[in-house]
């Protein structure tokens, strides 16, 4: 399994998404993978890449199940899709990816650099949203949606609780 994000911060959140998607669809790890700049959103806040992979390996530490991948940091610039799915299939000829995404990004799918290779090079896991329904657009995407628990955390939420001096315990 694939987990790309910003992780500004890992939450408790992306590691439920983690497990179950792993339980789901019987993966044997899940690869975090912290992106450098997101080429969809504003990162937010000013965290350099390597706090946020230090975040990462302190969340997954000692949980075998998960590892952390600084490939797309190592690359730096906008953080595609195609190409670390393009760099991970070129390392692991053998293994089968799984793309951990919420249902709002499978909907946008058809959007992404490289759309239609990215469809072909793995499998997606859509982690099933409020308010939305699944609706991929991409001709040939092969995807299930995943009810993950639920979890109302959010990385921006608590970025605002730090700047607000509140507790995120």
């Amino acid at each position: 399994g694939i987990l790309g994000g910003t992780f500004n911060p890992i939450h408790l959140g992306h590691l439920l998404i983690a497990q179950d998607a792993l339980e789901c669809a019987r993966l044997d790890e899940v690869l975090f993978i912290p992106s450098a700049t997101p080429p969809h959103k504003a990162l937010g806040g000013d965290v350099a890449a390597s706090h946020r992979l230090a975040m990462v390996k302190l969340a997954i530490a000692g949980d075998q199940r998960f590892r952390v991948d600084d490939l797309e940091i190592r690359r730096g610039g906008r953080s595609y899709s195609i190409e670390t799915v393009t760099e991970l299939r070129s390392r692991y000829s053998q293994s089968e990816f799984h793309f951990i995404i919420g249902v709002d990004s499978l909907n946008e799918l058809h959007l992404w650099r490289e759309a239609n290779r990215l469809a072909k090079l793995c499998r997606f896991i859509a982690v099933a949203r409020p308010g939305y329904q699944p609706d991929c657009r991409l001709l040939g995407a092969r995807y299930r949606v995943l009810e993950a628990h639920p979890c109302g955390i959010a990385s921006r939420a608590i970025r605002d609780r730090i700047a607000g001096k509140k507790s995120i315990r």
